[in-house]
């Protein structure tokens, strides 16, 4: 019997999605231990300017997208997801010691890649298998909880690195090599712990090519496109550190920015997915974008590091808000055999999108100001709200 026909409850989320979510929170905590210092160890270490963060982060993001829409065709057509998970993980755990080892620049870019294309291999097949272990009555609550666990790891890897570059006298290369336990932990995890349903191998028999997303439903158009606008204004995190940074924070307690944002995002994005399966997506999602715009606008007005913290915790309510409900929203809209398929194109045009957002970003920053950057974002996450609203359940 398949995980998804025998859920523990009738409103319990199948253990699969448990592990899966848990799995999440062992690479965040990795990559995140990584990423909140990566940005100003290549600014303040290396002498990368704002623009070549921009350019680093939204070639890594579109990176990851591209190569989402390609391994959720494939899990698609071979009717399996688990192997492709467990690769792009795998890949993933091998990036980390790179960070640790690097001697230059280019050393760190590379590393950032194949970490990318980790995640790219492995999001669109996890996603799709989190919809195949779901009943479609607990979609956004299913997603919701494995975002909530994706994001605990997300602000338990700030925290860390905070502790550990305390103890180390801000020694970045220790914390990198920490970084690599949790990484292969999460890969050990997905190898033994996570069953896949027959159900989706059964319907593989169809063969559903990626060409064939052209023919996805135009539900899930829909939903892409407004995705893609706020997406635009959702630029890479990289810059919330920065913007904290800006303002006098101290370059051993910027991950801190993250502990914030994540804190905020953990605690909002499970509740909002289950109240989204009662009451509608719409509304929520409505809300969410609201509350990217108020972040924006706080954080292109703040001088001060509490102004700052105060309008990242607003972001990581906006991510709470949105980011499993868009993913829900994917799989309600997508026939079950071609969700790997629309996972993929959804993450794609996403991907490219962070890439044109933090490129811009980036280039507002060096020329007019880090203001310019948020009021910017605030201004896209507008057009967004509007062409939200047409959507239906």
């Amino acid at each position: 019997m398949s995980e998804k026909a025998s859920p523990s409850a009738g409103t319990a989320v199948p253990k699969g999605v448990w592990t899966l979510g848990l799995v999440s929170l062992l690479m965040d905590t990795s990559s995140e231990m990584i990423h909140s210092l990566l940005p100003v160890f290549l600014v303040s270490v290396l002498g990368v300017g704002a623009l070549s963060v921009g350019v680093i982060e939204g070639v890594a993001e579109a990176t990851a997208a591209i190569t989402k829409v390609f391994s959720g065709a494939l899990s698609d057509r071979i009717g399996r997801r688990k192997p492709l998970v467990l690769f792009g993980y795998g890949l993933a755990a091998l990036s980390k010691p790179v960070f640790a080892l690097a001697p230059s620049f280019a050393w760190v870019v590379g590393a950032r890649f194949v970490d990318r294309v980790g995640k790219g291999v492995r999001g669109a097949p996890r996603d799709a298998l989190v919809a195949d272990l779901t009943p479609p009555r607990l979609l956004g609550a299913a997603f919701g909880l494995r975002q909530t666990l994706d994001t605990v790891g997300a602000f338990a890897g700030p925290a860390i690195a905070v502790l550990a570059m305390w103890a180390s006298a801000d020694d970045y290369r220790l914390v990198f090599w920490i970084a690599s336990v949790p990484a292969a932990l999460a890969v050990l995890l997905i190898a033994v712990g996570v069953r896949e349903p027959e159900t989706h191998r059964a319907a593989s028999a169809k063969r559903i090519s990626w060409r064939q997303a052209a023919h996805l439903p135009s539900a899930f158009w829909a939903v892409t496109g407004v995705a893609a606008l706020m997406t635009l204004a959702r630029f890479s995190e990289a810059f919330l550190l920065l913007r904290a940074q800006s303002v006098g924070l101290a370059d051993a307690l910027v991950p801190a920015v993250f502990i914030a944002m994540n804190l905020v995002y953990a605690g909002s994005a499970y509740p909002v997915g289950r109240l989204s399966d009662r009451l509608g997506r719409r509304g929520l999602l409505l809300a969410g974008f609201a509350v990217l715009i108020a972040a924006d606008l706080a954080l292109a007005a703040a001088q001060t590091v509490p102004a700052v913290l105060g309008g990242v915790a607003l972001w990581g309510l906006h991510m709470g808000m949105t980011q499993g409900l868009l993913s829900a929203m994917v799989a309600d809209a997508a026939p079950a055999e071609r969700r790997g398929t629309a996972f993929g194109v959804f993450n794609l045009v996403s991907g490219v999108a962070v890439l044109l957002a933090s490129v811009v970003a980036g280039g507002l920053w060096n020329f007019v100001g880090p203001q310019a950057t948020f009021v910017a974002g605030a201004a896209f996450t507008g057009c967004a709200l509007l062409a939200a609203i047409p959507l239906r359940r």
